[in-house]
């Protein structure tokens, strides 16, 4: 979900920026200055248009800020260059739960300031959804999903993790996300604990060497452990696997398209991307402004009828039609049976110098060769 802007666009939009005065060379040290608009990363495709009209068009109507839309993606290294050069080329952007908080700590990210919202706005907001440097745009989820081919509604189907592995009971092929994107809702993780019995609660910090062990009595049984969601959602469409885990948005987009599918909402891993402000960003004042319009729940319900991930905003599902609403992973039905991704534990330090991600990493590729 997270943006990547690869390093030709960056230094376009930086290029850009410099012709429009945006910033300017000061003594060989290039320093932002204020243009008086806002520079949102907004994506390409669908998304970028959904984002453009929930949030940015709106937003100029209502504040007669102008706003520059960047319609490609930003990765870490990128975010570093931008701050160690001090050329801001982009004010506002979306990530991910591990990517904010690494560019939190080390000091890329303004504070959000939560003086400027609305009680009732703010208060709809979930609350792991607020951290000092983002506010969540959305949130999504990694499901169970079954071909109701092989467990039609009249015959038992898995509920759980543990009965997704419970491959005598529910016999079936099984398809599983790959660990070798590291951490967060890309991997097995959570999932691997929960099938092992660790209660919900109870899954941080993360104990590796049992999440090894319960992969190890499913990996027989895996078809298909599968490493990006349109691989998944290629997976699902085929039919190669009769239960699987998958983004849900994948999912639901097969099944509104009539595919033999129904997706299990009980233990999904709920996640969400943060909305972001750069660190000396000269048009941070608009940026707060920014980010405290897209999510409001007017704002976020227009989003969801546009591209199918749930609001942070729960005051949004007042104004989302409900054959919509029980389609997004934030539907408040589905999230008290839910369980959020804990992504800051993900990117802590060992005293190794490695991150928890990166130990999972090296594990799952020494595990997967065996």
């Amino acid at each position: 979900m997270s943006f990547r802007m690869n390093r030709r666009l960056f230094m376009q939009a930086t290029s850009s920026a410099i012709a429009a005065g945006t910033l300017s060379s000061v003594t060989g040290r290039a320093s932002a200055q204020s243009s008086g608009g806002l520079r949102v990363l907004v994506g390409g495709g669908d998304w970028g248009k959904a984002n453009m009209e929930a949030y940015v068009k709106p937003f100029e109507a209502a504040t007669g800020i102008k706003v520059t839309p960047i319609t490609d993606e930003m990765t870490a290294a990128q975010l570093e260059l931008m701050m160690k050069t001090k050329n801001i080329a982009v004010d506002v952007w979306s990530t991910n739960q591990s990517a904010a908080f690494i560019a939190a700590e080390k000091g890329y990210l303004e504070s959000i300031d939560y003086s400027i919202y609305q009680k009732d706005q703010l208060d709809g907001i979930v609350d792991f959804a607020k951290m000092p440097y983002g506010v969540a745009a959305l949130i999504y989820s990694t499901v169970m999903v079954y071909n109701t081919l092989k467990y039609p509604a009249n015959k038992p189907r898995p509920t759980t993790w543990a009965e997704f592995w419970d491959v005598e009971r529910f016999p079936g092929a099984r398809a599983l996300a790959s660990g070798i994107n590291g951490g967060g809702a890309s991997g097995p993780w959570e999932e691997a604990l929960l099938a092992s019995g660790v209660a919900p609660d109870a899954l941080y910090p993360v104990d590796i060497d049992r999440i090894f062990a319960s992969l190890e009595k499913i990996k027989p049984h895996v078809r298909k452990w599968w490493e990006y969601g349109s691989e998944v959602q290629q997976i699902m469409r085929d039919k190669v696997a009769d239960v699987v885990s998958s983004f849900d948005g994948r999912a639901q987009f097969l099944i509104d398209q009539g595919a033999p599918l129904e997706i299990n909402r009980n233990q999904a891993k709920v996640t969400w991307d943060f909305w972001v402000i750069a660190k000396g960003s000269p048009n941070a004042q608009n940026a707060q402004k920014f980010i405290e319009f897209a999510t409001r729940a007017d704002r976020q319900a227009a989003f969801a009828q546009l591209m199918p991930y749930g609001p942070s905003n729960l005051n949004a599902y007042k104004l989302i039609p409900e054959k919509v609403a029980v389609k997004l992973a934030s539907h408040p039905n589905y999230l008290k049976n839910s369980i959020p991704v804990n992504g800051k534990w993900y990117t802590e330090i060992g005293q190794d110098g490695v991150t928890n991600s990166g130990r999972l990493l090296q594990r799952w590729n020494s595990w997967i060769l065996q």
